[in-house]
C-alpha cells in the first residue's frame, strides 16, 4: 500500500527515527500510526539492548534548579562518544532526567541499587499491613509482591512514569533515546537537594 508522506513525517516526529524505518513500519502496520509506533518501539528496544553492552565513558553532568531555589538536582548521564555528549538530543535528555529527579524524587537509578536492608524493611512493613487484614499467608505474599512492584515504580528512576509523558517510563524514554541517537546511554548517578529535607 502507498504510504502518505504526512504519515511518515508524523511518525518521525513521534519516534525520532529515519524515513525508511518509519515507512517500512507504516507499511507493516497497514498505515496505522499507533501500530507502527509500537513496532518501532519494539525494534528500538531490541537495538538498545544490543548497545547496552558497549562502554559509555563520555557524557555530561546536568543540573536543574526548581523555581524559587527550593530543589536542586545534579545528574551524570554517560554515552559512548564526546560527539554525542554535545548533541542537542542528548543534552535535552539530560535536562529531562534532571527535571524528572526534581519532580519525582527517586531514591536510586534502578532496582538493582536498592539495598537488601531497605528491601527487607519494606517487605516487613507490607507483610504486617497485609496480615492485619486477616488474609491467608499465600495471599499475603502476593499482596507484598504487588506492593514491592509499586515501591520500585515510585523509588527507582528508570521505573518511574516520565513526568512529561506518563504513558512511558523513564527506562522506555532512555531506550527510545538510545535507538534515536545510536549509542549506549547510561544514567550513572544523581543527587537531589530539597531545602530543609533530610537525606534518605
Amino acid at each position: 500500500m502507498a504510504i502518505e508522506a504526512q504519515l511518515v513525517k508524523t511518525l518521525r516526529e513521534r519516534t525520532g527515527l529515519g524515513i525508511m524505518d518509519c515507512k517500512s513500519a507504516l507499511a507493516e502496520a497497514q498505515g496505522s500510526l499507533d501500530e507502527a509506533e509500537k513496532l518501532l518501539r519494539k525494534k528500538g528496544l531490541a537495538a538498545s539492548s544490543k548497545r547496552s553492552e558497549r562502554v559509555a565513558a563520555e557524557g555530561s553532568v546536568g543540573s536543574y534548579i526548581h523555581i524559587g531555589g527550593k530543589i536542586g538536582v545534579l545528574v551524570e548521564v554517560n554515552c559512548e562518544t564526546d560527539f554525542v555528549a554535545r548533541n542537542a538530543d542528548f543534552q535535552q535528555l539530560v535536562k529531562d532526567l534532571a527535571m524528572q529527579i526534581a519532580a519525582a524524587n527517586p531514591r536510586v537509578v534502578s532496582r538493582e541499587e536498592v539495598t537488601p536492608a531497605l528491601l527487607d524493611q519494606e517487605r516487613e512493613i507490607y507483610r504486617a499491613q497485609a496480615r492485619a487484614t486477616g488474609k491467608p499467608d499465600a495471599v499475603v505474599e502476593k499482596i507484598v509482591d504487588g506492593k514491592m512492584e509499586k515501591f520500585y515504580a515510585e523509588n527507582c528512576l528508570l521505573e518511574q512514569p516520565f513526568v512529561k509523558d506518563t504513558a512511558i517510563s523513564v527506562g522506555e524514554l532512555l531506550s527510545q533515546s538510545i535507538a534515536k541517537i545510536g549509542e549506549n546511554i547510561v544514567v550513572r548517578r544523581f543527587t537531589r537537594y530539597g531545602l530543609g529535607e533530610k537525606s534518605r
